[in-house]
Protein backbone atom coordinates (compact mmCIF):
# COMPACT_ATOMS: atom_id res chain seq x y z
CA UNK A 1 0.00 0.00 0.00
CA UNK A 2 2.82 2.58 0.86
CA UNK A 3 4.37 1.69 -2.36
CA UNK A 4 5.13 4.74 -4.63
CA UNK A 5 3.87 5.10 -8.32
CA UNK A 6 6.48 3.37 -10.57
CA UNK A 7 7.90 5.41 -13.24
CA UNK A 8 5.99 3.93 -16.13
CA UNK A 9 2.20 5.19 -14.27
CA UNK A 10 3.81 9.10 -14.94
CA UNK A 11 4.94 8.41 -18.24
CA UNK A 12 1.78 6.92 -18.98
CA UNK A 13 0.27 9.91 -17.91
CA UNK A 14 1.77 12.36 -19.51
CA UNK A 15 0.99 10.32 -22.64
CA UNK A 16 -2.67 10.23 -21.71
CA UNK A 17 -2.34 14.34 -21.06
CA UNK A 18 -0.69 15.03 -24.98
CA UNK A 19 -3.37 12.72 -26.04
CA UNK A 20 -6.16 14.87 -24.68
CA UNK A 21 -4.67 18.02 -25.67
CA UNK A 22 -3.87 16.71 -29.18
CA UNK A 23 -7.33 15.42 -29.16
CA UNK A 24 -9.28 18.51 -27.80
CA UNK A 25 -6.99 21.17 -28.11
CA UNK A 26 -8.21 22.88 -31.95
CA UNK A 27 -11.55 22.75 -30.82
CA UNK A 28 -10.97 24.83 -27.80
CA UNK A 29 -8.68 27.22 -29.92
CA UNK A 30 -11.31 27.35 -32.76
CA UNK A 31 -13.87 28.03 -29.63
CA UNK A 32 -11.94 31.18 -28.69
CA UNK A 33 -11.00 32.19 -32.22
CA UNK A 34 -14.67 32.46 -32.68
CA UNK A 35 -14.65 35.71 -30.29
CA UNK A 36 -12.47 37.55 -32.49
CA UNK A 37 -13.12 41.39 -32.97
CA UNK A 38 -14.49 42.80 -36.01
CA UNK A 39 -10.51 43.19 -37.29
CA UNK A 40 -9.58 39.72 -35.62
CA UNK A 41 -7.87 37.04 -37.87
CA UNK A 42 -7.50 33.46 -37.67
CA UNK A 43 -4.09 33.40 -35.24
CA UNK A 44 -3.32 34.35 -31.66
CA UNK A 45 -3.15 36.79 -30.16
CA UNK A 46 -6.82 37.94 -30.44
CA UNK A 47 -7.59 41.56 -31.32
CA UNK A 48 -10.93 42.22 -29.65
CA UNK A 49 -13.31 40.61 -28.38
CA UNK A 50 -16.95 40.69 -29.83
CA UNK A 51 -19.61 38.77 -31.74
CA UNK A 52 -19.45 40.21 -34.71
CA UNK A 53 -18.52 36.88 -36.69
CA UNK A 54 -21.46 34.94 -35.33
CA UNK A 55 -23.58 37.91 -36.69
CA UNK A 56 -22.00 37.19 -39.55
CA UNK A 57 -22.94 33.73 -39.74
CA UNK A 58 -26.07 34.12 -39.34
CA UNK A 59 -27.02 37.22 -41.52
CA UNK A 60 -25.17 35.85 -44.44
CA UNK A 61 -22.91 38.60 -44.86
CA UNK A 62 -20.06 36.38 -45.84
CA UNK A 63 -19.02 34.35 -48.94
CA UNK A 64 -21.89 31.55 -48.85
CA UNK A 65 -25.50 32.00 -46.80
CA UNK A 66 -24.54 29.66 -44.07
CA UNK A 67 -27.63 30.45 -42.27
CA UNK A 68 -29.67 28.88 -44.73
CA UNK A 69 -27.03 25.91 -44.99
CA UNK A 70 -27.01 25.64 -41.05
CA UNK A 71 -30.80 25.49 -41.50
CA UNK A 72 -31.06 22.69 -44.22
CA UNK A 73 -28.84 20.92 -42.54
CA UNK A 74 -30.88 20.70 -39.46
CA UNK A 75 -34.23 20.01 -41.35
CA UNK A 76 -32.49 17.10 -43.02
CA UNK A 77 -30.90 15.94 -39.54
CA UNK A 78 -34.32 15.79 -37.90
CA UNK A 79 -35.96 14.00 -41.07
CA UNK A 80 -33.14 11.35 -40.90
CA UNK A 81 -33.58 10.95 -37.28
CA UNK A 82 -37.24 10.18 -37.77
CA UNK A 83 -36.64 7.94 -40.54
CA UNK A 84 -33.70 5.96 -38.73
CA UNK A 85 -35.46 4.89 -35.28
CA UNK A 86 -38.76 3.94 -37.49
CA UNK A 87 -36.88 2.08 -39.40
CA UNK A 88 -34.95 0.82 -37.23
CA UNK A 89 -37.42 -0.25 -34.77
CA UNK A 90 -39.75 -2.30 -37.38
CA UNK A 91 -36.64 -4.31 -38.83
CA UNK A 92 -35.59 -5.01 -35.66
CA UNK A 93 -39.19 -6.45 -34.37
CA UNK A 94 -39.17 -7.90 -38.07
CA UNK A 95 -36.06 -9.74 -37.68
CA UNK A 96 -37.05 -11.35 -34.31
CA UNK A 97 -38.71 -13.63 -36.02
CA UNK A 98 -37.41 -16.16 -38.94
CA UNK A 99 -38.23 -16.12 -42.28
CA UNK A 100 -36.69 -16.90 -45.36
CA UNK A 101 -33.59 -14.72 -46.66
CA UNK A 102 -32.97 -13.23 -43.46
CA UNK A 103 -28.74 -13.31 -43.40
CA UNK A 104 -28.87 -12.50 -46.93
CA UNK A 105 -31.53 -8.95 -46.13
CA UNK A 106 -29.17 -8.20 -43.14
CA UNK A 107 -25.76 -8.39 -44.99
CA UNK A 108 -27.57 -6.26 -47.57
CA UNK A 109 -29.03 -3.55 -45.14
CA UNK A 110 -25.81 -3.32 -43.65
CA UNK A 111 -23.26 -3.75 -46.74
CA UNK A 112 -22.78 0.29 -46.77
CA UNK A 113 -20.86 0.31 -43.72
CA UNK A 114 -17.65 -1.24 -45.86
CA UNK A 115 -18.39 0.67 -48.98
CA UNK A 116 -16.38 3.88 -49.06
CA UNK A 117 -18.94 6.73 -48.95
CA UNK A 118 -17.45 8.28 -51.92
CA UNK A 119 -18.36 5.56 -53.73
CA UNK A 120 -21.82 5.04 -52.17
CA UNK A 121 -22.44 8.87 -53.23
CA UNK A 122 -21.49 8.40 -57.18
CA UNK A 123 -23.24 5.73 -57.60
CA UNK A 124 -26.49 7.36 -56.25
CA UNK A 125 -25.89 10.61 -58.13
CA UNK A 126 -25.66 8.26 -61.15
CA UNK A 127 -28.55 6.91 -60.02
CA UNK A 128 -30.69 9.36 -60.14
CA UNK A 129 -28.89 11.01 -63.51
CA UNK A 130 -30.43 8.16 -64.94
CA UNK A 131 -33.46 8.58 -63.74
CA UNK A 132 -33.20 12.38 -64.88
CA UNK A 133 -32.70 11.15 -68.68
CA UNK A 134 -35.73 8.60 -68.21
CA UNK A 135 -38.31 11.05 -67.16
CA UNK A 136 -36.76 13.61 -69.32
CA UNK A 137 -36.64 10.94 -72.29
CA UNK A 138 -40.49 10.62 -71.47
CA UNK A 139 -41.19 14.05 -72.33
CA UNK A 140 -42.28 15.35 -69.28
CA UNK A 141 -42.94 19.44 -68.76
CA UNK A 142 -40.93 20.81 -66.18
CA UNK A 143 -38.98 18.04 -65.00
CA UNK A 144 -35.32 19.49 -64.36
CA UNK A 145 -34.05 16.54 -61.69
CA UNK A 146 -34.64 14.40 -59.32
CA UNK A 147 -31.74 14.96 -57.38
CA UNK A 148 -32.70 17.19 -54.03
CA UNK A 149 -32.19 17.41 -50.31
CA UNK A 150 -34.93 15.41 -49.36
CA UNK A 151 -34.87 12.53 -52.41
CA UNK A 152 -31.20 11.51 -52.95
CA UNK A 153 -29.47 13.21 -50.16
CA UNK A 154 -31.90 11.63 -47.66
CA UNK A 155 -31.05 8.51 -49.36
CA UNK A 156 -27.48 8.88 -48.90
CA UNK A 157 -27.82 9.81 -45.33
CA UNK A 158 -29.93 6.79 -44.95
CA UNK A 159 -27.43 4.37 -46.15
CA UNK A 160 -24.60 5.75 -43.06
CA UNK A 161 -27.51 5.94 -40.27
CA UNK A 162 -29.31 3.22 -40.77
CA UNK A 163 -27.28 0.46 -40.40
CA UNK A 164 -26.01 1.63 -37.23
CA UNK A 165 -30.21 1.84 -35.73
CA UNK A 166 -30.42 -1.91 -36.91
CA UNK A 167 -27.04 -2.77 -35.56
CA UNK A 168 -28.16 -1.21 -32.05
CA UNK A 169 -31.92 -2.74 -32.18
CA UNK A 170 -30.48 -6.37 -32.89
CA UNK A 171 -28.30 -6.43 -30.22
CA UNK A 172 -31.28 -4.99 -27.86
CA UNK A 173 -33.86 -7.60 -28.97
CA UNK A 174 -30.89 -10.21 -28.98
CA UNK A 175 -30.95 -10.10 -24.88
CA UNK A 176 -34.97 -8.94 -24.81
CA UNK A 177 -36.93 -11.87 -22.35
CA UNK A 178 -39.66 -12.50 -24.60
CA UNK A 179 -41.49 -13.94 -21.91
CA UNK A 180 -42.85 -10.38 -20.86
CA UNK A 181 -44.58 -10.48 -24.01
CA UNK A 182 -46.09 -13.81 -23.39
CA UNK A 183 -47.69 -12.71 -20.28
CA UNK A 184 -48.83 -9.57 -21.68
CA UNK A 185 -50.65 -11.50 -24.40
CA UNK A 186 -51.74 -14.23 -22.39
CA UNK A 187 -53.47 -11.41 -19.98
CA UNK A 188 -55.58 -10.41 -23.26
CA UNK A 189 -52.81 -7.76 -24.72
CA UNK A 190 -53.01 -7.07 -28.41
CA UNK A 191 -50.01 -6.99 -30.41
CA UNK A 192 -50.14 -3.77 -30.52
CA UNK A 193 -50.49 -3.19 -27.08
CA UNK A 194 -47.76 -5.50 -26.07
CA UNK A 195 -45.82 -3.56 -28.03
CA UNK A 196 -47.00 0.01 -26.86
CA UNK A 197 -47.11 -1.17 -23.15
CA UNK A 198 -44.54 -3.36 -22.62
CA UNK A 199 -41.68 -3.34 -25.15
CA UNK A 200 -41.52 0.35 -26.25
CA UNK A 201 -40.90 1.16 -22.60
CA UNK A 202 -38.20 -0.91 -22.65
CA UNK A 203 -36.14 -0.40 -25.41
CA UNK A 204 -37.11 3.24 -25.72
CA UNK A 205 -33.82 3.87 -24.00
CA UNK A 206 -32.45 2.71 -26.83
CA UNK A 207 -34.59 4.29 -28.67
CA UNK A 208 -33.17 7.00 -28.25
CA UNK A 209 -29.93 6.49 -28.84
CA UNK A 210 -30.48 5.09 -32.20
CA UNK A 211 -32.20 8.80 -32.81
CA UNK A 212 -29.06 10.63 -31.57
CA UNK A 213 -26.85 8.48 -33.87
CA UNK A 214 -29.36 9.44 -36.84
CA UNK A 215 -29.24 13.13 -36.65
CA UNK A 216 -25.41 13.10 -35.60
CA UNK A 217 -23.86 11.16 -38.31
CA UNK A 218 -26.62 13.28 -40.60
CA UNK A 219 -25.29 16.47 -39.29
CA UNK A 220 -21.74 16.31 -40.05
CA UNK A 221 -21.60 13.63 -43.08
CA UNK A 222 -19.61 15.21 -45.79
CA UNK A 223 -18.58 12.35 -48.39
CA UNK A 224 -21.79 10.95 -49.26
CA UNK A 225 -23.50 14.01 -49.33
CA UNK A 226 -20.92 15.56 -52.12
CA UNK A 227 -22.10 13.55 -55.43
CA UNK A 228 -26.04 13.04 -54.05
CA UNK A 229 -27.47 16.34 -52.25
CA UNK A 230 -28.22 18.02 -55.52
CA UNK A 231 -28.49 21.64 -56.37
CA UNK A 232 -28.16 22.78 -52.85
CA UNK A 233 -25.71 22.02 -49.68
CA UNK A 234 -25.59 20.98 -46.47
CA UNK A 235 -23.19 22.86 -43.64
CA UNK A 236 -20.77 20.99 -44.12
CA UNK A 237 -20.02 20.96 -47.74
CA UNK A 238 -20.87 25.01 -47.27
CA UNK A 239 -17.97 24.89 -44.71
CA UNK A 240 -15.54 22.98 -46.69
CA UNK A 241 -15.94 25.10 -49.80
CA UNK A 242 -14.98 27.73 -47.22
CA UNK A 243 -11.84 25.81 -46.36
CA UNK A 244 -10.45 26.56 -49.84
CA UNK A 245 -11.34 30.00 -50.21
CA UNK A 246 -10.45 33.23 -48.47
CA UNK A 247 -11.31 32.41 -44.79
CA UNK A 248 -12.35 34.51 -41.88
CA UNK A 249 -12.81 34.33 -37.98
CA UNK A 250 -16.79 33.25 -39.07
CA UNK A 251 -15.37 30.16 -39.81
CA UNK A 252 -14.03 29.84 -36.36
CA UNK A 253 -17.88 31.00 -35.39
CA UNK A 254 -20.12 28.75 -37.99
CA UNK A 255 -17.43 25.36 -36.12
CA UNK A 256 -18.78 27.08 -32.26
CA UNK A 257 -22.22 26.92 -33.62
CA UNK A 258 -21.92 22.96 -35.03
CA UNK A 259 -20.60 22.12 -31.85
CA UNK A 260 -23.05 23.77 -29.74
CA UNK A 261 -25.64 22.38 -31.63
CA UNK A 262 -24.00 18.49 -31.43
CA UNK A 263 -23.69 19.04 -27.82
CA UNK A 264 -27.23 20.07 -27.10
CA UNK A 265 -28.54 16.95 -28.51
CA UNK A 266 -25.97 14.68 -26.85
CA UNK A 267 -26.69 15.88 -23.90
CA UNK A 268 -30.89 16.21 -24.68
CA UNK A 269 -30.50 12.46 -25.46
CA UNK A 270 -28.31 11.81 -22.50
CA UNK A 271 -30.84 13.08 -20.39
CA UNK A 272 -33.74 11.52 -21.36
CA UNK A 273 -32.24 8.53 -21.41
CA UNK A 274 -31.57 8.71 -17.71
CA UNK A 275 -34.98 10.58 -17.14
CA UNK A 276 -36.53 6.91 -18.76
CA UNK A 277 -34.11 4.68 -17.08
CA UNK A 278 -35.42 6.65 -13.70
CA UNK A 279 -38.89 6.16 -14.67
CA UNK A 280 -38.49 2.25 -15.21
CA UNK A 281 -36.55 1.73 -11.79
CA UNK A 282 -39.23 3.40 -10.21
CA UNK A 283 -42.13 1.32 -11.54
CA UNK A 284 -40.14 -1.87 -11.20
CA UNK A 285 -40.41 -0.66 -7.61
CA UNK A 286 -43.95 0.63 -7.21
CA UNK A 287 -44.77 -3.11 -8.78
CA UNK A 288 -42.58 -4.85 -6.41
CA UNK A 289 -43.90 -3.14 -3.92
CA UNK A 290 -47.43 -3.81 -4.88
CA UNK A 291 -46.66 -7.67 -5.34
CA UNK A 292 -46.32 -7.24 -1.29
Amino acid sequence: MGDKRPRSFYFLALFFAAYVLFLYGPMFAIYILSFQGPDGGLTFPMNGVSLVWFDRVFTGGGIVNIGAAFKRSLELGAVVMVLTVLLSVSAGMAFRRSFRGATVLFYVAIASLIMPSIITSLGIGLEFRLLDDFVNGLGVEGWTTGMGLFTSGLGAHMTWTLPFGLLIMFAIFNRFDGRLEEAARDLGATPWQTFRYVVLPIILPSVVGIGLFGFTLSWDELARSSQAIGSVNTLPLELQGLTTTVTKPDIYALGTLTSAVSFLVIFTALIVILLLQARQRRHGSDAGKGMV
